[in-house]
């Protein structure tokens, strides 16, 4: 089973021109079906004389390769395209398949077009959109996630200051703090470094710090 994948890296609109037609690409990271119809519901709100507004998108597993939510459940995958009016095949599924090319889910592109008054035929459609997708994502980039060991670990005031700093210059993923009566701070371990976690806190704290793990979570790549 994977533990990465890579998404968006936030949301935001890229705009081509070939032949005096306009292409705007619109991305935005979605973690459902339902966010991702809702970024092209506004999309076509926002361009409203637009002729066309032609979307892709890819959510949860396989683009996860198999993977699983934060609560441990698979995620089914799911794949989506519209051609919105354009000649069948010419825009939803060249965008499609630069989401997959670049290995992108829980991704949304929506490509709004305003016609030049020039026709470009299946191929230069099929060229336009996808080229439209891949310079979006170039422009907004890419975000890993991994799936992490959280592990929450206790300490008494006295000593968060210190630690919440040494976590934060380790190799360690800082994920979340809290303060109560004692300070929380949740960690997020590769597979491969429980032993070593352990053994430094330890050492950092002579002991009195106390770790649990909790469970499992994707955490985005610093």
């Amino acid at each position: 089973m994977a533990d990465r994948y890579l998404t968006v890296a936030g949301t935001g609109v890229h705009e081509i021109e070939i032949r005096r037609s306009r292409f705007l690409c619109a991305l935005a990271p979605a973690a459902s079906e339902e966010a991702a119809r809702e970024v092209i519901a506004g999309r076509k709100k926002a361009d409203p004389a637009a002729r066309h507004h032609c979307h892709a998108f890819v959510l949860g597993a396989d683009g996860r390769a198999g993977s699983m939510d934060s609560r441990r459940e698979r995620v089914p995958r799911i794949e989506r395209s519209s051609d919105d009016g354009e000649p069948a095949g010419t825009a939803g599924t060249p965008m499609l398949e630069v989401l997959r090319r670049r290995e992108l889910t829980d991704t949304v592109a929506v490509v709004t077009r305003y016609f030049g008054g020039v026709l470009l035929g299946a191929g230069g459609l099929i060229r336009a959109y996808g080229q439209a997708v891949s310079e979006a994502v170039d422009t907004i980039g890419v975000r890993e996630y991994r799936r992490l060991r959280l592990v929450e670990v206790v300490v008494d005031y006295d000593r968060a200051g210190r630690l919440e700093n040494d976590i934060r210059s380790s190799p360690y993923l800082l994920h979340a703090t809290r303060f109560e009566d004692v300070a929380h701070f949740d960690v997020g371990l590769a597979p491969d470094q429980g032993e070593a976690f352990h053994a430094w806190l330890a050492d950092l704290t002579g002991g009195e710090a106390l770790a649990e793990e909790i469970g499992e979570t994707w955490l985005p790549t610093p």
